[in-house]
């Protein structure tokens, strides 16, 4: 039997996720997301929509994965299988997925309500089908299964994707924490963790985010406790509040919306991809969001000044820009481009850590000094990661007990670092702990048992 695991974005980088596994001729994709920093660069300079995207262009600008080094596979293609609803495993599917039209696009029921929604909004059509499921499904897919295994992170309906062959399992697991104590949905599915491990698990491609980060991420409640402790416990009653976080993080919108109701505030969400996401969360029965949502933005600066007439005390703001992100709401907000500026001492809550490229960096410093030129009381890191730090690392390689470990989702310095844990526990660089690189294919070893 042959497994062959193919590197096509994603490995040695954040974000741009996508790899391809092929097992006895049959072909498996996981993830096809786009590469944010260089989506968002290009967009702003080509100013056009993305329906005017073309799939050639993004390629060319790294934006999305160059799907061309699947070529000799593509007739092979049974399904495109993605983890979950962030861009950067999600948002290229519109723009890759008609490569493969017999192949059906299958995700948890959440994030495949928010692709649905992407498509009919940008008015994109795939040929291919569509396909939600619920955490913890298994379906099968030729000769082979596919488990959608439930685990926390900073989005609903996340999952770990384990593949079932004849000779092993293959887990895909790119983006995860180890949460028990979650304010949103249910902890991780240990025992199903621990009972692939059982069964012989041939090779994991896994998170290597936090590879340089002690301890374990701290749970999601932990991040309630500081967002209220800023809007709860610091005298603002009579200032204007601004908090900013990820648009897909469906627990911290919904804990921000309680707080602001503690508040007597009345909470309004402004931005694109805000709306995208809470409607998601609404048709999918996840959680309902009660705030007032505002799109476009006419309308953002109509609500904007209708909200500065009533007194910007009385409301609490939730918009896009976390990441300073220039066509962002907040960021136009900072540029005076809807006619209301920040009065001194008003709050500014940055619910997020900037995402470790130097473009975001640089965005979110140019955003931050505008700010405080307005005299705003800014408030950064209000947070907790949605991704494993070292300690999780460990526990999760020794739930799974991979013969062999691919890092994916760092940096190439971060990625070493991934290395030296996998080494303290026992295993061997280049042997099987392995770095791959983008376009890179490799052979997994026939040394798992037969699954019990």
């Amino acid at each position: 039997m042959s497994i062959q695991i193919r590197a096509v974005g994603g490995f040695g980088e954040v974000g741009k996720n996508m790899a391809a596994i092929n097992i006895d001729g049959e072909v498996i994709i996981l993830d096809m997301g786009l590469h944010l920093p260089n989506y968002i660069k290009y967009t702003e300079e080509a100013l056009g929509e993305i329906v005017k995207l073309k799939t050639e262009d993004l390629i060319k600008v790294g934006a999305i994965p160059d799907d061309r080094i699947l070529k000799d596979w593509k007739n092979k293609v049974k399904a495109i299988i993605i983890s979950h609803g962030h861009l950067d495993h999600v948002g290229a599917t519109p723009y890759l997925a008609m490569h493969y039209p017999e192949a059906p696009v299958i995700s948890t029921e959440y994030t495949i309500e928010f692709l649905k929604t992407t498509i009919q909004n940008e008015k994109i059509s795939l040929p291919n089908k569509i396909i939600g499921v619920l955490p913890n499904a298994r379906i099968r897919i030729g000769k082979n299964e596919i488990e959608f295994i439930n685990i926390t992170h900073s989005i609903p309906q996340t999952a770990i994707i384990a593949i079932h062959t004849k000779k092993g399992i293959i887990i895909y697991g790119p983006d995860y924490k180890l949460d028990n104590e979650p304010t949103l949905g249910k902890k991780p599915n240990y025992p199903a963790l621990e009972n692939l491990g059982e069964k012989g698990v041939l090779a994991i491609i896994t998170d290597s985010l936090n590879a340089d980060h002690e301890g374990s991420t701290p749970s999601e409640s932990r991040a309630k406790e500081l967002l209220e402790n800023v809007l709860l416990g610091t005298p603002n009653k009579d200032k204007a509040i601004i908090v900013t976080t990820f648009s897909s993080h469906i627990a911290r919108l919904k804990t921000i919306t309680e707080i602001g109701k503690k508040m007597n505030r009345k909470v309004v969400f402004l931005g694109r991809s805000l709306a995208k996401y809470v409607i998601a969360a609404k048709n999918t029965s996840i959680t309902k969001i009660d705030a007032e949502i505002i799109q476009y933005s006419q309308k953002i600066r109509k609500k904007l000044k209708e909200i500065e007439k009533k007194g910007m005390h009385k409301f609490l703001i939730v918009c896009t820009g976390h990441q300073g992100e220039p066509k962002s709401v907040l960021s136009k907000i900072a540029n005076n481009f809807y006619g209301v500026t920040l009065k001194p001492d008003d709050h500014v809550i940055f619910s997020s850590n900037v995402i470790p490229t130097k473009i975001n960096q640089e965005q979110r410093r140019t955003l931050e000094e505008k700010l405080a030129k307005q005299g705003a009381h800014i408030f950064t890191g209000v947070h907790v990661s949605g991704h494993c730090s070292k300690e999780d690392m460990k526990a999760f390689i020794k739930m799974t007990k991979p013969e062999n470990i691919i890092p994916i989702h760092s940096e190439p310095q971060i990625t070493e670092k991934f290395i030296q844990l996998c080494e303290d526990l026992g295993y061997k660089k280049g042997k099987n702990a392995i770095i791959m690189k983008n376009s890179q294919t490799i052979d997994i070893p026939q040394i798992a048992n037969e699954p019990k």
